[in-house]
């Protein structure tokens, strides 16, 4: 069956306003009108193919006031987009003498759950760098677990740095910058906090915020913005919005999944123009192969605008 057009609900809910005497009750715009409008109107449709999906949007252009947002203030499980803010708190507590990046930290695999103080492990066939298991009980350098919790988003880096920052801390400063809605209240796999609903959370607009601050250089210092976006640069894991994206194209970002969920956060680099951010959460989406060609598609769109309209202010 093909999927519904957006163009053909929009004729059937003004066609049945007609038929009861009024006309169709106006439809408050999620985006800002202009050219936003025909990016939103096509990426709705494409989601539209997917029955099911939950599908969040957060663009924005860091040259030009071109911004669209669709359901972006939608809570997401953050899966490994956390790990964003975590680097972000890492950098701004190295800045303050809080911690030192070049110490090394002694790599353990047993945390306490944030619900009772539990102890629990993480398992290196769940984890998508296993290789750092092998190093559990040797002393890791503090700017290697950075590297590798972005890189290869590594769970047992990640677990290793959040109690050297803190839980709150990252809160705090996610707020600072004006992402009002992004929590991180634990490591990962904290069993019980996920079976009680405590799981760290993100919207797509504050993820974009967080990124924009990267790429301008205000979520810390300016250097420390460099070495945290030339870290993104180096992602590993390009199936998502990089795959949307015309070959050689620059992309600092940050992918995240769990069960039927799947997200990639980015900042893209066209060639000959300013970078803008991306941010693509999806839920609902049991096939992984179906959620990132959804998102993959959606970077495409997006591209599309956002370069068309670099040409068209050039002639």
């Amino acid at each position: 069956m093909r999927p519904v057009s957006v163009f053909a609900l929009l004729a059937v809910t003004i066609s049945v306003g007609a038929a009861a005497g009024r006309p169709a009750p106006p439809r408050a715009p999620s985006w800002p009108p202009g050219r936003g409008d025909s990016l939103a109107l096509r990426i709705r449709e494409r989601v539209a193919a997917v029955p099911g999906a939950r599908v969040a949007v957060a663009f924005r252009d860091l040259a030009t006031p071109d911004t669209l947002y669709l359901d972006a203030d939608t809570s997401f499980h953050a899966a490994s987009t956390m790990k964003v803010p975590v680097l972000v708190e890492l950098f701004r507590a190295a800045e303050r003498g809080a911690v030192r990046l070049d110490d090394s930290l002694l790599l353990v695999n047993r945390f306490a759950s944030i619900v009772d103080g539990s102890p629990y492990e993480l398992g290196a066939g769940d984890d998508s760098d296993s290789s750092l298991y092998a190093r559990v009980g040797t002393r890791v350098p503090v700017r290697e677990l950075a590297e590798r919790m972005i890189v290869r988003s590594s769970n047992l880096a990640t677990n290793a740095l959040i109690p050297l920052v803190g839980g709150d801390a990252v809160t705090r400063t996610m707020r600072a910058l004006g992402a009002s809605r992004i929590v991180v209240r634990r490591g990962v796999e904290d069993g019980p906090a996920y079976a009680r609903g405590l799981s760290n959370t993100t919207t797509a607009r504050d993820l974009a915020i967080v990124l924009a601050a990267i790429e301008r250089g205000t979520a810390a210092s300016r250097a420390s913005c460099d070495s945290m976006r030339a870290i993104l640069l180096r992602q590993e894991f390009n199936r998502e919005i990089p795959a949307g994206l015309p070959p050689g194209t620059r992309v600092a970002h940050k992918t995240g999944s769990i069960t039927a969920t799947l997200h990639d956060a980015a900042i893209v680099y066209p060639p000959g123009r300013a970078p803008y951010v991306l941010v693509v959460l999806t839920g609902g989406i049991a096939d992984a192969r179906v959620a990132r060609a959804l998102i993959a598609d959606v970077a495409r769109l997006v591209h599309a605008h956002a370069t068309g309209a670099t040409t068209a202010a050039a002639r």
